[in-house]
């Protein structure tokens, strides 16, 4: 049965066709809304609701069968975005605050993390995936639309049209936000990686290296990274570049690092939300 077919059987109230449409972008639908929302647990809710919206809605849907999935990334942007516009705006340095918190000397904010999360006999770590969830906590700081419109282009390959309608702006807002965020995220990686710009303040991926995987050879591990090898080769820029193709290529819900990134994830949004208050217009751009 071909996908069309498929559609107008949902387009027709048969839930089992309606899943079986989403089954065909399951992944990306959830890794995005992860990357939105930092989360497992709201993921799935965030999915389980687009699914319920779309099924209310699919008779309202006037595209073809190629245009469904952009149309059902919409609605989970827009269902997303009525969460994400009440939340507090990530600082650039949240990933600095939580690290310092799980360093402080009080074992009641350290032993709770250390103990549910980093001692764990499955934790693992691998150092192309903690690029991604770099790459995930570093968008976050920017304005929802730049993040939205990044995540969108970048890392789902959506073209410039799709992601207007998606995000509901002008193609004209959609290049700019895109180019704001670009030049943002690559001068927030020229201060703070450590992993390419050996200048930068965070060293957070040999930390990790060290501590869930003390008996590699940490230089061995960064080595195995495209990005590394070519880092002193090649421009901010392009170096941009190689980060989204490496990233392209990771789930962030399904890898052997997703419960230490998870973990990470909740206490670096808990100390950002402790730390840091918004500006009223944080989230508007």
């Amino acid at each position: 049965m071909t996908s069309t077919q498929i559609l107008e059987r949902a387009q027709k109230g048969e839930a089992e066709a309606l899943k079986e449409l989403f089954s065909g972008f399951e992944k990306p639908l959830k890794s995005y809304l992860y990357r939105l929302h930092t989360n497992r647990h709201d993921t799935e809710d965030f999915y389980h609701n687009t699914f319920l919206k779309v099924f209310d809605k699919i008779d309202t849907f006037k595209g073809d069968a190629t245009q469904f999935k952009s149309w059902v990334f919409s609605i989970a942007t827009s269902i997303s975005l009525n969460h994400l516009n009440r939340e507090k705006k990530w600082a650039v340095s949240a990933q600095d605050d939580c690290r310092d918190d799980l360093q402080d000397n009080d074992a009641a904010k350290a032993g709770p993390f250390f103990g549910r999360v980093m001692q764990q006999p499955d934790v693992q770590f691998d150092i192309k995936e903690h690029i991604d969830f770099c790459f995930t906590c570093i968008s976050k700081t920017l304005p929802i639309k730049q993040q939205l419109t990044l995540l969108l282009k970048e890392i789902y390959a959506f073209k410039v049209q799709e992601i207007a309608e998606i995000i509901k702006a002008t193609i004209g807002q959609v290049k700019h936000h895109l180019l704001d965020a670009r030049q943002t995220m690559t001068n927030i990686y020229d201060k703070r990686c450590a992993l390419v710009n050996k200048n930068g303040a965070c060293h957070q991926c040999s930390e990790l290296q060290g501590i869930c995987n003390p008996k590699s050879d940490v230089q061995q591990e960064l080595m195995k990274v495209k990005l590394v090898r070519e880092s002193e080769l090649q421009n901010a820029d392009k170096l941009f570049d190689l980060r989204t193709e490496l990233i392209n290529q990771i789930d962030p819900l399904n890898n052997n690092g997703t419960d230490l990134h998870d973990g990470l994830m909740q206490h670096l949004k808990m100390v950002n939300n402790l730390n840091h208050q918004a500006a009223p217009d944080d989230q508007t751009d």
